[in-house]
């Protein structure tokens, strides 16, 4: 009886100990909370947070002041407004093919960028995968970076930009929400070909050039027909802009 006795008040003693530190955990984690996120229930500031996460704009490496004048000094018929929107354009319709699962949806852009986004689609079909961008909204865009070397030149945008993205896999989200906005950047890199004869590798210049029929490959960016089945190419236009690569960062 003494021994039943000791048992209980030494598991009351255990029980007022592992109560007594939950009450100091207890109050630690709301002073924190508190503190932290302006409310005493950290799964409500941890929900602030993520709210507050979802509704506020990326910031983006803006450097447009730093490199707008070197590019308009180098190329005077660089349109800084137009070639801001055609950058957007590409963007948004990169999301949007890869949302329809179209990639004709893209505006724009060399063979590699095409490549890029066919590539994607084809790994999504291949998971039984559809990606989701919905309601896309662009917040700023600005220069990021600006290249040059004497065969070609790149002008990197930055965009930050909100969308509803998810995953579904046989009607069900696998990834992402679609309910809580997602904030990203991506860069938007267009190319200029001053000197084909200098480009040592075509896939690093970002032109992929192969042919539109057989998909051989070009000999150059100068090839008027193509080697394997004969088939008349366009020769790809140098000194113009095109748009070569589309990421997220």
């Amino acid at each position: 009886m003494v021994g039943l006795i000791i048992v209980l008040v030494l598991l009351l003693v255990l029980v007022g100990i592992v109560y007594y530190a939950y009450r100091k955990i207890t109050q630690k984690i709301r002073r924190f909370s508190q503190m932290a996120f302006g409310t005493s229930s950290l799964m409500e500031g941890v929900k602030q947070v993520e709210q507050d996460y979802a509704v506020t704009p990326k910031s983006v490496s803006g450097a447009t002041s730093l490199h707008l004048p070197k590019i308009t000094k180098d190329f005077p018929d660089f349109h800084y407004e137009e070639m801001k929107r055609r950058a957007e354009n590409v963007l948004l319709s990169y999301l949007q093919s890869i949302d329809e699962d179209r990639a004709s949806c893209l505006t724009e852009g060399t063979e590699e960028l095409k490549d890029k986004l066919q590539m994607q689609l084809g790994m999504l079909r291949n998971n039984g995968v559809r990606a989701h961008f919905d309601n896309p909204k662009l917040h700023r865009t600005e220069i990021y970076q600006y290249r040059k070397d004497k065969s070609r030149c790149s002008v990197v945008f930055q965009s930050s930009i909100e969308y509803h993205y998810y995953e579904e896999k046989n009607g069900t989200v696998t990834s992402g929400s679609r309910d809580t906005k997602k904030q990203s950047r991506y860069n938007v890199e267009c190319i200029y070909i001053q000197d084909r004869d200098l480009i040592e590798n075509v896939h690093d210049a970002g032109l992929a050039m192969v042919c539109p029929r057989c998909g051989g490959a070009l000999p150059g960016l100068g090839a008027k027909k193509c080697m394997f089945c004969d088939t008349p190419v366009i020769e790809f236009n140098i000194r113009t802009w095109h748009f070569s690569d589309v990421k997220e960062v």
